[in-house]
């Protein structure tokens, strides 16, 4: 892989930052390791939420520490990934007056390093330009969580067609309508089955970045060449989750898609609903909340993750309800410049 020397990233240390991935935090588009919404992911890196946004270079100076630098000039950065995932080679070295910040460590987990240097660790804090400033961490690979829902909620954004390929017709919950009394006549329904995955969770199979040259990181976002599955005894992994009837899914699903609902009439913060381009002219679309994610694709069918049920995902199939729901989603979302 190769590497760019930035020098000017931290002219106060008058060092060279050796560069392994960029990403985009702006509105449209963030890490889900940050938060549910733009304003919390840039606050989570203690940043005022510009309309602009931000675009974030994480790499190594000449002594192996991590530091994330953010700079100004998003564009640069877009361009640098478009250019990394085409297969191409891009010299990201932002000019110093477009350096916003230098943070100490990484948000997003990496599993690369740069070649010649000590091997990543963090800068100590109070030491090294970090102004006392504990340095970021990415989200933990084990257990689960709002950012591990989140992490999830991006893989399978990423891998649509691995996990759609898993879900058989019969498999799709039933979709509330909104209506009480009509969902009440109806009566209850048989429980419905989710893919549940075996061995490890979504989040936790998902990484975080890009790295040059275009292929995808190995780590614990935005990891991008796991995929979500178990860990077989010889180190293989599966792509197939397993079915099982659920008794508790109708609850948390019929509390996602109201909370999407009510985004129509209030809206939510900006990053809440992002809509990004899938194929034959269909969105992805991005929906999260308190202790939820949905990932659908507008001429499809959704995912709901939820923080109760670890590790879980539960397929939404169209319906009557779902079509209109993901359409008026995505006349209200954020979509890249």
């Amino acid at each position: 892989m190769p590497q760019t020397e930035q020098p000017g990233a931290r002219d106060e240390q008058d060092e060279a930052l050796y560069v392994l991935t960029a990403a985009l935090l702006t509105p449209a588009q963030f890490p889900g390791a940050l938060g549910d919404d733009f304003p919390e992911a840039c606050a989570r890196l203690g940043l005022p939420p510009a309309a602009l946004g931000y675009g974030l270079v994480l790499g190594q100076d000449g002594h192996g520490a991590r530091w994330t630098v953010v700079v100004g000039d998003v564009s640069m950065v877009a361009v640098a990934i478009a250019s990394w995932d085409c297969g191409m080679e891009y010299a990201l070295s932002p000019a110093p007056e477009t350096v916003v910040a230098s943070l100490p460590g990484w948000p997003m987990a990496l599993s690369v390093a740069a070649p010649g240097v000590p091997a990543p660790h963090d800068p100590v804090p109070g030491e090294d330009g970090t102004g006392g400033r504990a340095p970021l961490v990415p989200p933990a690979e084990e257990g689960w969580g709002p950012a591990q829902r989140r992490l999830g909620a991006d893989e399978i954004a990423r891998q649509w067609h691995v996990w759609r390929g898993q879900i058989a017709d019969e498999e799709f919950l039933p979709v509330p309508s909104g209506n009480a009394a009509k969902d009440a006549e109806a009566g209850p329904a048989d429980p419905p089955p989710t893919v549940a995955v075996r061995g490890t969770s979504p989040g936790t199979a998902s990484g975080a970045g890009r790295r040059e040259g275009g292929a995808d990181e190995e780590s614990g976002g935005d990891g991008r060449e796991q995929t979500a599955g178990t860990d077989d005894s010889d180190g293989s992994r599966e792509r197939t989750g397993s079915a099982r009837p659920s008794p508790v899914v109708r609850g948390p699903v019929r509390r996602v898609l109201a909370e999407a609902r009510g985004y129509l009439s209030a809206p939510p913060p900006p990053g809440r609903v992002r809509s990004a381009f899938a194929t034959n002219e269909a969105r992805m679309l991005r929906a999260d909340g308190p202790g939820w994610s949905l990932v659908a694709r507008t001429d499809d069918i959704a995912f709901v993750l939820v923080d109760e049920e670890p590790g879980e995902i539960f397929p939404v199939g169209r319906g009557p309800e779902l079509p209109g729901l993901l359409s008026a989603l995505d006349g209200i979302a954020v979509r890249p410049a």
